[in-house]
Protein backbone atom coordinates (compact mmCIF):
# COMPACT_ATOMS: atom_id res chain seq x y z
CA UNK A 1 0.00 0.00 0.00
CA UNK A 2 1.43 3.25 -0.94
CA UNK A 3 0.11 6.48 1.01
CA UNK A 4 0.72 9.71 -0.88
CA UNK A 5 0.47 12.84 1.54
CA UNK A 6 0.82 16.54 0.82
CA UNK A 7 3.74 18.54 2.17
CA UNK A 8 2.21 19.83 5.30
CA UNK A 9 1.83 15.91 6.83
CA UNK A 10 4.46 14.78 5.35
CA UNK A 11 7.05 15.56 7.87
CA UNK A 12 4.69 14.38 10.20
CA UNK A 13 3.70 10.84 9.04
CA UNK A 14 6.50 8.23 8.30
CA UNK A 15 5.92 6.24 5.00
CA UNK A 16 7.15 2.86 4.47
CA UNK A 17 7.89 3.09 0.47
CA UNK A 18 9.15 -0.48 -0.11
CA UNK A 19 6.55 -3.43 -1.10
CA UNK A 20 6.67 -6.48 0.86
CA UNK A 21 6.83 -9.63 -1.06
CA UNK A 22 4.09 -12.59 0.41
CA UNK A 23 5.51 -15.83 -0.96
CA UNK A 24 2.71 -18.27 -0.67
CA UNK A 25 1.81 -21.59 -2.52
CA UNK A 26 -1.73 -20.73 -2.89
CA UNK A 27 -2.51 -18.86 -6.24
CA UNK A 28 -5.45 -16.84 -4.69
CA UNK A 29 -3.76 -15.60 -1.89
CA UNK A 30 -1.30 -14.89 -4.32
CA UNK A 31 -3.37 -12.76 -6.31
CA UNK A 32 -5.28 -11.01 -3.06
CA UNK A 33 -1.55 -10.20 -1.58
CA UNK A 34 -0.73 -8.71 -5.31
CA UNK A 35 -3.95 -6.47 -5.18
CA UNK A 36 -3.44 -5.21 -2.11
CA UNK A 37 0.15 -4.16 -3.05
CA UNK A 38 -1.98 -1.82 -5.36
CA UNK A 39 -4.22 -0.27 -3.15
CA UNK A 40 -3.33 3.44 -2.73
CA UNK A 41 -4.65 5.63 -0.10
CA UNK A 42 -4.27 9.91 -1.08
CA UNK A 43 -4.62 12.31 1.54
CA UNK A 44 -5.17 16.17 0.75
CA UNK A 45 -5.35 18.96 3.45
CA UNK A 46 -6.24 22.26 1.72
CA UNK A 47 -4.11 24.76 4.77
CA UNK A 48 -5.87 27.70 3.69
CA UNK A 49 -9.68 25.81 4.76
CA UNK A 50 -7.62 24.29 7.78
CA UNK A 51 -6.12 27.43 8.96
CA UNK A 52 -9.27 29.17 8.69
CA UNK A 53 -11.36 26.68 10.29
CA UNK A 54 -8.41 26.84 13.33
CA UNK A 55 -8.80 30.85 13.38
CA UNK A 56 -12.34 30.71 13.54
CA UNK A 57 -12.64 28.20 16.44
CA UNK A 58 -9.88 29.74 18.15
CA UNK A 59 -11.74 33.51 17.74
CA UNK A 60 -14.58 31.91 19.42
CA UNK A 61 -15.12 32.20 23.26
CA UNK A 62 -14.83 29.43 25.34
CA UNK A 63 -17.48 29.91 27.41
CA UNK A 64 -20.96 30.90 25.74
CA UNK A 65 -21.93 33.64 28.59
CA UNK A 66 -25.11 34.75 26.90
CA UNK A 67 -26.55 30.92 27.76
CA UNK A 68 -24.87 30.82 31.21
CA UNK A 69 -26.61 33.93 32.28
CA UNK A 70 -29.98 33.03 30.78
CA UNK A 71 -29.77 29.74 32.97
CA UNK A 72 -28.58 31.16 35.71
CA UNK A 73 -31.42 34.17 35.21
CA UNK A 74 -33.91 30.80 35.46
CA UNK A 75 -32.82 29.01 38.71
CA UNK A 76 -32.64 32.10 40.37
CA UNK A 77 -36.17 32.87 39.68
CA UNK A 78 -37.42 29.56 40.12
CA UNK A 79 -38.28 28.94 36.89
CA UNK A 80 -35.68 26.22 35.44
CA UNK A 81 -36.65 23.00 35.98
CA UNK A 82 -34.87 19.34 35.52
CA UNK A 83 -36.47 15.71 35.04
CA UNK A 84 -34.59 13.60 37.11
CA UNK A 85 -35.48 10.72 34.70
CA UNK A 86 -34.29 12.12 32.02
CA UNK A 87 -30.83 13.81 33.57
CA UNK A 88 -30.44 10.18 34.68
CA UNK A 89 -30.69 8.48 31.70
CA UNK A 90 -29.09 10.73 29.76
CA UNK A 91 -25.70 10.22 31.99
CA UNK A 92 -26.26 6.36 31.85
CA UNK A 93 -26.47 6.59 28.12
CA UNK A 94 -23.27 9.16 27.39
CA UNK A 95 -20.67 6.17 27.66
CA UNK A 96 -18.54 8.73 28.85
CA UNK A 97 -18.31 11.09 26.25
Amino acid sequence: MQIELNKSLANLVPIDQGVKQVSTSNTAAAQKATLAAQDRTTLHSDSVSVQSLTSQALSSPEIRQDKVDAISQSVSSGSYKLDATETADAIIHSNGE
